[in-house]
């Protein structure tokens, strides 16, 4: 059990995620270098001063532009949209981790044995004009449903059918303009080896542990009870997650951590130790102002934030 204090658990977290100090990241390589530590960047349409991914970005990555993420995205294809926390923006590598979900997806459109014959259409316009949007065709029928993953639809039979595609991993999404997704075959973009790789991970307690692990280091500090940090982990209830906890102590692949004045216990990953020995050795960090998005990483638990930091982040959306 590690001890720290509220200003040493909240000097870890800011220095986690490179926003105390001089800059961890920089440029584009710092941005792919920061999602790898991360595992996801939460992806949000609303732009007022930026979207949610850039402004997270911006706050850490010295010298950012919109384009490095955009090309990372849409050029380099070494990122890639697919929902993790919620809506996001991932490592592409990790595309074989959410296979599961994609299986699902396959397995719920079996309920809409109509959707096939509005699939084909989508197959034949892409081959014949490229990427589209839902705003690109007019498929022949009308079809509502509530995707697998995320989504509910509406009446638009072609973003239903697109967006159910794009739930079993057959489409990407090829590029965006504004909020407008656009679409194209998967296999195009996605090297085979990732695109069509087996489920990594060996049943659902061996999965709910890499997922835990991921949002932990995404955050940095993250305790086992109802959390935000834990959106989008299917079957992950309070059983699941105390036997996940257990085993990855046991493993030694998480460090538990008691703050002063909390109740609660924290836990970190391991390989951030030496974080943590470098806080305990109180050293007087060069403070930065940066503004923090409001689906950053750093604020997934708004109730952590509130007990660490005394602040009490409420928006209305």
């Amino acid at each position: 059990m590690i001890q720290l204090t509220n200003r040493q658990a909240r000097q870890f977290l800011l220095l986690k995620h490179g926003l105390l100090g001089e800059y961890h990241f920089t440029g584009k390589q710092g941005v792919l270098d920061f999602v790898r530590q991360v595992g996801c960047i939460q992806y949000d349409p609303i732009d007022v001063c930026g979207k949610n991914a850039e402004l997270v970005l911006q706050s850490r990555i010295k010298g950012f532009t919109k384009n490095m993420l955009a090309e990372l995205l849409y050029q380099d294809r070494i990122l890639v949209d697919y929902p993790d926390k919620n809506l996001a923006i991932i490592p592409v590598e990790d595309w074989p981790y959410f296979e599961r979900y994609r299986q699902a997806a396959r397995q719920h459109a079996k309920r809409y044995p109509e959707m096939e014959a509005l699939i084909e259409q989508v197959r034949a316009h892409i081959q014949n004009h490229g990427a589209l949007s839902s705003d690109d065709l007019k498929l022949d029928g009308n079809f509502a449903w509530r995707s697998a993953i995320h989504w509910s639809s509406g009446n638009n039979s072609s973003r239903s059918v697109l967006e159910q595609m794009y739930s079993t991993g057959e489409l990407i999404i090829h590029h965006k303009k504004g909020t407008r997704k656009y679409y194209d075959i998967a296999g195009r973009y996605i090297q085979p080896n990732l695109l069509n790789a087996p489920e990594p991970l060996e049943g659902e307690l061996e999965h709910h542990k890499w997922r835990v692990l991921r949002r932990i280091g995404a955050v940095g500090l993250l305790w086992n009870r109802t959390s935000d940090g834990w959106l989008n982990i299917w079957g992950l209830k309070a059983e699941q997650r105390n036997e996940v906890f257990r085993q990855l102590l046991h493993e030694a692949r998480i460090v538990a951590v008691a703050v002063e004045q909390m109740k609660d216990i924290l836990y970190c990953r391991t390989e951030d130790l030496p974080l943590i020995e470098a806080v305990l050795q109180n050293p007087a960090p060069k403070w930065r102002c940066e503004l923090i998005a409001p689906l950053d990483n750093f604020i997934w638990d708004r109730k952590l934030i509130n007990e660490l930091f005394g602040f009490d982040y409420t928006w209305e959306i």
